[in-house]
């Protein structure tokens, strides 16, 4: 339930940024704004707090992002606030990044290797991620993790492609374990 709330109120704010043709500023704004609610948890707790009358809240987030953020994204923080869907913020403008980073043609790639690359080796991954997909560019993100042995994991999205030599192992375990004698 979390998850269609999330997409339904991150897929509004994108909408309202085509409408209003400012996809760009509204996506700075957007970066901006969760920055400042991650950096402030006490904000977060303050927001989630029961005992603080919805009235107040919606004050404080006024009083905080009024004049430093464009009318239209502070108006859809006080629409958030004013549903009590402040616990799904985080969900809701991540929806809006996923929905710029699609019109912009920007992927997002995790790669997963058994030691650290190089730079040239990491210019040679995203240059073959660019010639086989749709996008235009990606937002790389390394990591590693010596139990691949070797190879590499790619995540794009919903996809993996598993190249690593612990997975072909397990593969050909698989394999012999169908073999019967």
């Amino acid at each position: 339930m979390a998850k269609l709330v999330s997409k339904t109120y991150g897929d509004a704010l994108f909408e309202l940024a085509l409408e209003q043709n400012a996809v760009e500023e509204l996506s700075e704004e957007v970066q901006a704004v969760s920055e400042v609610l991650k950096e402030n948890e006490e904000l977060m707790k303050l927001l989630e707090h029961p005992k603080i009358v919805k009235e107040e809240k919606l004050q404080i987030v006024e009083s905080i992002f009024k004049g430093r953020i464009s009318d239209n994204l502070t108006g859809f923080l006080l629409l958030v606030v004013s549903k009590d869907r402040y616990g799904d913020i985080y969900d809701i403008l991540d929806v809006f990044m996923d929905r710029v980073r699609e019109y912009k043609h920007i992927g997002v790639a995790s790669v997963t290797t058994a030691v650290e690359l190089k730079e040239e080796q990491k210019k040679a991954v995203e240059d073959r991620l660019l010639a086989t997909t749709k996008y235009q560019s990606f937002e790389m993100k390394y990591a590693v993790d010596a139990g691949l042995i070797g190879g590499m994991v790619i995540r794009i999205g919903d996809r993996v492609v598993d190249s690593s030599i612990k997975h072909k192992l397990e593969l050909m375990s698989r394999d012999l374990m169908k073999i019967q004698l």
